[in-house]
């Protein structure tokens, strides 16, 4: 990548954008349905996630844009906006699921098979890893902070399918009704901590990722 333009490199950084809100909405909704249909907490959340992440990657794909037309150096209107939808999102999410991973575990709910959630998982582990390795080649050829931080968004999307992976296999070898909920509370976990960066960024204006953990642009 070193050899290419920086237009052409910005394409490609718009095209992985583009790409990772097309994989979440679909993700998102397979995520729901059955995460509904198996009665599964943990997929069901991690559908929403996925979905709450679409508004997150509209303004990472908005900021692409004027990066195309010239140097960025904060979030405008628009980027801003977009996270605080995002944050506040993320915010209830965290709260709906630790509520529903409580009233589970007391009325003794367990899902009908967590297989999707293993097969789900499985397939976002390979495609956020492969997203992550390009964005950040992209970002280390434009030096760019801003897709580089982008990138450790990815990578944190991945961790989150890595919990979703190790609760739906536990579940599926043990059929012990709380480790679904136990994966709820992981998923929530991420939630809260993405809805806090989310904010924390719509506020100062930073280019940083809303799920990045660190070595966040400023």
């Amino acid at each position: 990548m070193k050899t290419q333009s920086t237009a052409a490199l910005l394409n490609v950084a718009l095209l992985l954008g583009i790409v990772t809100i097309g994989y979440n909405i679909i993700e998102g909704a397979v995520s729901i349905w059955f995460g509904l249909n198996d009665d599964t907490l943990a997929l069901l959340g991690f559908g929403i996630d996925s979905l709450v992440e679409v508004i997150s990657g509209t303004g990472i794909v908005h900021m692409v844009l004027r990066m195309r037309k010239s140097p960025v150096e904060s979030r405008d209107q628009f980027e801003r906006q977009a996270l605080r939808i995002t944050g506040l999102a993320f915010y209830l999410l965290a709260v709906g699921m630790i509520l529903g991973a409580l009233l589970n575990v007391m009325q003794g709910s367990r899902p009908v098979t967590t297989v999707p959630g293993i097969i789900v998982s499985l397939v976002s582990i390979a495609t956020m890893w492969w997203l992550m390795s390009a964005k950040m080649k992209v970002g280390k050829a434009l030096h760019s902070e801003a897709i580089s931080a982008d990138a450790n968004c990815t990578k944190t999307c991945l961790l989150l399918s890595v919990v979703l992976l190790a609760g739906s296999v536990l579940y599926e070898l043990f059929h012990i009704g709380w480790v679904d909920a136990a994966g709820s509370i992981g998923i929530a976990r991420f939630a809260w901590k993405e809805g806090k960066e989310s904010l924390d960024k719509a506020r100062t204006g930073k280019l940083g990722c809303c799920c990045s953990g660190s070595g966040e642009a400023s």
